[in-house]
């Protein structure tokens, strides 16, 4: 079972690492906002330990455009800051729980534990246009029922293009949810989708992938044109 932590106090982060591992996790770290937000994003997480402030983008942020995506992930926050509306804005945000920092370890694991098995009754998404489906969690896709091979950055631009079925994507939003380094070249996003089409298009005869000019692209079940 894996779990993120994003925190970027780096000895903080080794002991959670350490601990967590000792408990029978499977434990990436992340040491800022946008690096943990891409992580959280392309991996399949049973839960996201998550520090508020963080540099590049803060932990508020990243909650709450997780949940805009509609990736629903347990979530964790740690902060050092404490008060009733720190913890109300965490949990406003999407959080699914919080620790003041200084914490006690073993309240930490119970409450991590208690939400993997709150999250493990629910089903994971399965985003379906048309007869291409999107496993989020396993993240695997499919295409009329064939197994299509995905790179993660191509995972996730088809992944949001998906969650905004039939609507026009910008590149701009592409570039922010794939790329989580700052990516300002939408020549990125064009060759991405250029790949998306050879694999999840053209193999079977159908035109899902469509560019909106001066915008960016649209996902849509083209199935009465196959």
């Amino acid at each position: 079972m894996r779990i993120l932590v994003v925190e970027d106090e780096v000895d903080l982060a080794r002991t959670l690492h350490t601990g967590l591992t000792a408990e029978g996790y499977s434990v990436d770290l992340a040491h800022d906002g946008r690096q943990g937000l891409w992580m959280a994003r392309t991996g399949a997480y049973a839960a996201v330990v998550l520090d508020l402030m963080l540099p590049g983008l803060n932990g508020y942020k990243v909650c709450a455009q997780l949940r805009r995506e509609r990736n629903a992930t347990p979530i964790l926050v740690l902060t050092a800051k404490n008060g009733e509306w720190d913890q109300t804005e965490a949990l406003d945000t999407g959080a699914d729980d919080y620790l003041a920092k200084p914490f006690s370890y073993l309240v930490l694991v119970a409450r991590l534990r208690a939400l993997v098995r709150r999250a493990a009754v629910v089903a994971p998404p399965v985003l379906a246009v048309g007869d291409l489906s999107l496993d989020v969690a396993a993240r695997v896709c499919r295409r009329a029922g064939a197994r299509v091979d995905l790179t993660a950055r191509e995972f996730a631009v088809l992944e949001l293009l998906a969650r905004r079925a039939g609507q026009a994507v910008s590149k701009a939003d592409l570039l922010y949810h794939a790329w989580p380094d700052d990516a300002l070249d939408p020549n990125l996003v064009e060759a991405r989708v250029s790949v998306l089409r050879k694999k999840v298009d053209a193999p079977f005869h159908r035109q899902s992938l469509q560019t909106v000019r001066g915008i960016g692209y649209r996902l849509v079940d083209d199935r009465e044109h196959g």
